[in-house]
């Protein structure tokens, strides 16, 4: 099958790279040592329509194929991985699972203000005691006549306290199992919805990893997304997606580290000439270089099978978010190696890089975990 970009891709990804060189990349330092995300900021990543990429036409998106939306993160991950995994995790979940569930009516209340930026939409499935482990989640949603009665605990949760409304998955029937998992949407300020900043992460600065805590959360039976018990099953296929968008970060990341460490190295003098210029340097480019296509190859193929949704296509799904996350952290690190103790700096943006290519390791499932899930694929 062919992933060559066509002529339209290659623009877009051109369009999108000026777009984070100049309105991202002076805003990353900041981002990083506030650990902020400028609200404005979003709004100018809305108005050049990069969530609606994620989104269906009628309701004001693009449509975009997944190659695409990997060419969107990839490019905003290569000044700053924040914004490019924000952006391709929350909407890739978000837009996935309203796609195979929602009603229309549920589409047309929420999309398109999530589409135009109007509104800021998050996702809610790790747990204390269910990180990986999806199946043991504690979270209960009780119905009660026209509502459900929702009481639990998520964690890890990017973005809620930037968000207007969560995607909240919780057990709607326990002695069912993995097949008593449903999805509700809960609105900001609905009482008994509260939520709390966990504290200042190695990575992701900007992105604040958040508690939700919901006590007695009533929400309407209108907010449950699909049928009660298929939470899981779309959790499934929602995720490969996500992967996929975290490997194209990991590919971003990875890119911008390598430029950065050339850009670098040949300006650096030592002993009379660039240590570009010295075998040692240009050999962990040249291994920089080629772990970081590899990477972004594999991703570009799982790209065009994802949504088909079969054992081949989750498989390519996951080897795509280990291989590339963990490109990104050996990248990262070897270009921290070229710049020496400036590397080391927070003057010098590798280290952030390193930061950030840390946490794309373990969000999205840990890069253990996605080695389990290929294995049970390769031995099944």
């Amino acid at each position: 099958m062919s992933y060559r970009l066509s002529e339209e891709q290659e623009m877009f990804r051109q369009t999108v790279r000026r777009f984070a060189e100049e309105k991202v990349a002076p805003r990353v330092s900041e981002m990083d040592k506030e650990d902020c995300f400028p609200r404005d900021l979003y709004q100018e990543i809305a108005r050049m329509g990069l969530p609606a990429l994620f989104y269906p036409l009628e309701y004001g998106g693009s449509d975009a194929d997944l190659l695409t939306c990997c060419l969107a993160s990839e490019e905003l991950c290569r000044v700053s991985t924040s914004v490019g995994a924000f952006l391709g995790s929350i909407h890739s979940l978000f837009s996935s699972c309203f796609k195979l569930s929602a009603s229309k009516e549920q589409r047309e209340k929420y999309l398109p203000d999530v589409t135009s930026g109007k509104k800021i939409c998050a996702f809610g499935l790790t747990e204390p005691d269910a990180g990986s482990d999806i199946a043991s989640m504690r979270s209960r949603a009780v119905r009660d006549g026209n509502e459900y009665i929702l009481n639990g605990v998520k964690n890890f949760n990017s973005g809620i306290d930037f968000a207007d409304m969560t995607l909240v998955y919780a057990k709607t029937d326990p002695s069912a199992g993995i097949k008593g998992i449903s999805a509700l949407i809960v609105e900001k300020g609905t009482p008994g919805f509260s939520y709390s900043v966990t504290g200042r992460m190695l990575g992701f600065r900007g992105i604040h990893h958040c508690e939700s805590v919901f006590e007695d959360c009533r929400v309407s039976k209108e907010n449950l997304i699909g049928k009660e018990g298929e939470g899981f099953q779309t959790v499934l296929k929602v995720l490969d997606e996500g992967r996929t968008l975290a490997g194209a970060s990991g590919v971003g990341t990875a890119q911008g580290a390598l430029d950065y460490a050339i850009r670098y190295a040949k300006g650096r003098i030592q002993f009379g000439k660039p240590i570009a210029q010295f075998q040692a340097i240009g050999h962990m480019l040249a291994d920089m270089a080629t772990m970081t296509e590899s990477a972004r190859h594999l991703i570009y193929r799982a790209a065009t099978i994802v949504r088909e949704h079969t054992r081949e296509s989750m498989k390519l799904a996951t080897m795509a978010k280990y291989f590339a996350t963990d490109v990104a952290m050996k990248v990262t690190s070897r270009a921290v190696d070229i710049l020496g103790g400036y590397g080391y700096s927070e003057e010098y943006p590798v280290e952030r890089m390193m930061r950030d290519a840390k946490g794309l390791q373990i969000y999205e499932g840990t890069n253990q975990i996605q080695r389990n899930a290929v294995a049970r694929v390769l031995l099944s």
